[in-house]
């Protein structure tokens, strides 16, 4: 008699050059967030920030109703809340993950608590006209503790994400990407191929120069002008000085494609 094989609830795949996809795979629990899945978003992303070979990834998700519900209640209801999340990456594994690779979410349908931290945790975001972005936890009388209080007010005008966080309520994508949260908004069919081209772009730019500018770029909101001031000498020394300095501009100059070494 033969068995069947469980998918795996978190896929991760080299689809070109340098672009690595993870993909949450539960579809049928609306790929809420298990222990299984955590242990696996955790291994996946320090597999794709130890590959010198990968130089963005896209976070994307099976199915059409919902990108991530959040955490599985039926793990919390039958006491296992504690392997939801990390010590080293947090909530999924993923949200407080130290990352230097830039990560787009490809969002196709509504993101809810913690699958919309997940998100946040990302650079960049393409959502599907449809979706939804929602941090409903007060109104279950639980705080979002994945990140969603303090980064959707960087992302959102202070009184539209205090609307949400204490409400509870959703904030269509048309409206966050009206808003500067999204970096596109298309069909939900051209969801992933919107986020493919975006990490061909980035893939196609210096590694260590995409690297240095957005460490930088993420401290920007937790520094003084002065400390940021010498943070960007800092890198600005570390980029001239490396072997991609002197590749770029020769290829420029010669009107090819750069070969990049990331040194």
């Amino acid at each position: 008699m033969s068995h069947a094989i469980a998918p795996s609830p978190v896929l991760l795949e080299i689809i070109e050059q340098h672009i690595a996809v993870l993909t949450l795979n539960r579809p049928e629990a609306r790929n809420a967030i298990s222990s299984e899945m955590t242990g696996l978003i955790e291994s996946c992303l320090i597999r794709i920030e130890d590959d010198p070979q990968i130089r963005v990834c896209i976070l994307a998700a099976k199915g059409e109703k919902t990108f991530c519900a959040g955490a599985d209640l039926k793990e919390i209801a039958s006491g296992n809340a504690r392997n939801l999340a990390t010590k080293r990456g947090g909530f999924a594994g993923f949200v407080q993950a130290p990352r230097r690779k830039p990560w787009i979410a490809a969002i196709n349908a509504t993101a809810v608590g913690g699958g919309l931290e997940m998100a946040l945790a990302c650079d960049m975001l393409v959502c599907a006209e449809q979706a939804e972005l929602v941090l409903p936890e007060v109104k279950r009388g639980l705080v979002a503790a994945g990140g969603g209080m303090f980064r959707l007010p960087r992302v959102l005008p202070r009184a539209v994400a205090l609307e949400m966080i204490v409400s509870g309520e959703p904030l269509s994508a048309r409206r966050a990407y009206e808003l500067g949260m999204a970096n596109y908004l298309v069909a939900q069919e051209q969801v992933f191929e919107t986020a493919l081209n975006l990490a061909r772009k980035i893939a196609s730019a210096g590694p260590l120069a995409v690297r240095e500018s957005l460490q930088l770029a993420h401290r920007s909101t937790d520094c003084s002008l002065e400390a940021l001031w010498g943070l960007n000498r800092e890198a600005a020394h570390r980029v001239l000085t490396s072997e991609d300095a002197r590749i770029g501009p020769k290829a420029f100059l010669e009107r090819r494609p750069a070969q990049w070494t990331g040194r």
